[in-house]
């Protein structure tokens, strides 16, 4: 078992090369992720610091190892009383809270699967996913119930509803009253590093969600896209046997693998705290945040950069920072933020990318390879990637094609972070893998260019990536170079129908705050992309929104934009 001042693989690295050269997965048969982000910082260090509690009403609480250990242990009895068995889907609807690593650790401990749902899911997405789960049990914090409560009776499987806070009915338990009843004490059953762990559902970008089921030892394959991406988290490069302080905080929703696998398991992994704020994403609250709890690592997306560095363009002249690191995933960050980060925040953003699926497998790691602005990254280590064509056959440098990831890693071992399938969905899983031999190379959807060194740079969701003129378009370039506008804070680029082109680009823009839409604005931010991209890529059509529709982990969904685009171009056709 890895300790507090180990890397977690065998080797120290210098170099890019000579880092996956060096990287050997290290996947014990019996692994469990209870055990290695809780049970045994409980046993070792049992008073320090594992979850840093802070709430937008002004709540406050800090909570040990010891104390997330015995809270778990009367969760996991409570659960078990209520028949809860090996293998069972456990719903957890709860925010980023002390109880939702609580019922983390004490599923994992049953032997049962955690099923993260986020706190914004409706009456429809909540039944469609515990429909679909048949999960037994669950969690659900009060602001949550009323949703909860409507479906509950379509859902047969659904036993018992467990109520964090306030608002438990007759026939719901009440978490504290639940908790207090049983013994602090549990004894897990071993876990096999196979063993199905969290049931995460995806965002539904181009599709119906698809539950992932994602095994034990996914945790151990997400660690060195971790460590790098946080450049080398908790561990001194000089001398990584001395170990630092490190404090972790992202406002990644601990429902989603962003929240889940990159934020609240890694850092209680290595026996870090990891600060837990219930409330909304504000840019200045962030950097509050930061500055009150000495937070060193963070996982920001591109949307919260953007906001942070519309709101805030001088942030250290305001706050007192101890950032060591930024990962960011989820789209482009684009080099607008990336030298804003730079030069107002003096730190490099690390970009990561990965899936549900295959998490953490490519990205940068600043302090050992240099990050270029606009690329997704390299493999991390311990990950074989490459760019594929409709075939599975690897492309040359230069080509676009899907990300794709090998079963094997460079070694011929089996890479730990692959998913063991989708949740009843055997055909999806099978159409997910592709090329020889033995249909080894797991898709994921991302067209992308990987170039002569080894960096991949992002075109689009496969679906996002369109025709205008006979031109390729991928939208994150043209939204990158929209929101370098001042008036810009963010924007989102799809295609237009049109009889003679096929169809035009189009941007959705969201108008940084001071800023009014015009015709003489939507001249200038066409003429602001014509100056810089190649002419086929300016936006023809500009339509300014309150908002753009995103997915619970924070992602664009231009698929909704698309389709009313597509809509509006039929309701035309008809008039």
């Amino acid at each position: 078992m890895t300790k507090r001042s180990e890397l977690p693989c065998d080797a120290r690295f210098d170099g890019y090369a000579a880092l996956h050269q060096a990287f050997r997965w290290q996947v014990p048969e019996d692994f469990s992720i209870a055990e290695a982000c809780c049970g045994r910082w409980a046993r070792e260090t049992p008073n320090a610091p594992a979850i840093l509690f802070e709430s937008d009403s002004g709540c406050r609480a800090q909570y040990s190892y010891g104390q997330l250990q015995r809270a778990a242990n009367r969760l996991a009895n409570a659960l078990q009383r209520l028949g809860v068995q090996a293998g069972d889907r456990v719903a957890i609807v709860l925010p980023q809270r002390f109880e939702t690593a609580v019922a983390q650790i004490a599923v994992n401990q049953l032997g049962a699967v955690a099923m993260p749902l986020s706190m914004l899911f409706g009456p429809e997405a909540l039944e469609f996913r515990l429909q679909d789960s048949a999960a037994v049990v669950a969690i659900v914090e009060g602001a949550a119930l009323a949703s909860m409560r409507q479906v509950r009776a379509r859902c047969p499987a659904l036993r018992q509803l467990l109520a964090v806070g306030e608002g438990a009915q007759a026939d719901e338990l009440e978490w504290m009253a639940a908790l207090q009843a049983e013994d602090a004490r549990f004894v897990s059953a071993r876990r096999k590093a196979d063993d199905a762990a969290v049931l995460i559902y995806t965002s539904g970008t181009t599709g119906p969600p698809k539950g992932a089921l994602i095994p034990q030892r996914a945790l151990i394959g997400n660690l060195s896209g971790f460590v790098a991406s946080q450049n080398w988290f908790g561990f001194d490069p000089a001398a990584p046997e001395r170990g630092t302080e490190a404090v972790f905080w992202s406002p990644a929703d601990w429902a989603w693998t962003g929240g889940l696998m990159d934020a609240l398991l890694p850092t209680l992994y290595f026996g870090r705290p990891i600060v837990a704020y219930q409330g909304r994403f504000a840019p200045e609250r962030a950097f509050e945040l930061m500055q009150q709890h000495g937070v060193t690592h963070s996982f920001l997306f591109p949307t919260a950069l953007k906001a942070m560095m519309k709101a805030v363009p001088a942030p250290r002249q305001r706050y007192a920072l101890k950032l060591q690191a930024i990962m960011s995933a989820g789209e482009a960050v684009g080099d607008a933020v990336f030298g804003w980060c730079e030069q107002q925040l003096g730190i490099t953003v690390n970009e990561m990318f990965g899936q549900t699926e295959i998490n953490y497998v490519v990205g940068n790691c600043s302090l050992l390879w240099p990050a270029r602005p606009g690329s997704m990254g390299r493999a991390y280590p311990g990950h074989r990637v490459a760019v594929v064509d409709d075939e599975g056959k690897i492309c040359p440098p230069g080509e676009p094609g899907d990300v794709a990831v090998h079963r094997r890693d460079v070694h011929g071992d089996p890479d730990p972070v692959f998913f063991l399938g989708y949740w009843n969905k055997p055909e999806a899983t099978a159409a997910k893998f592709t090329g020889e031999p033995s249909n080894s190379w797991c898709r994921t959807g991302d067209t992308a260019i990987m170039d002569e060194q080894g960096y991949l740079w992002y075109q689009g969701r496969s679906d996002d990536v369109f025709k205008a003129a006979g031109y390729r378009i991928g939208p994150s370039e043209i939204e990158n170079c929209l929101v370098k506008h001042e008036a810009v804070a963010n924007a989102a680029v799809v295609p237009k129908p049109d009889a003679e082109r096929g169809a035009l680009v189009k941007a959705y823009v969201v108008l940084a705050p001071g800023h009014q839409g015009s015709p003489e604005l939507v001249a200038a931010l066409q003429a602001h992309v014509r100056g810089r991209l190649a002419p086929y890529e300016y936006p023809k059509d500009i339509e300014f929104i309150e908002a753009l529709p995103m997915t619970t982990t924070g992602k664009v969904q231009r698929r909704v934009l698309r389709l009313q685009e597509e809509q509006r171009a039929r309701e035309a056709a008809l008039a």
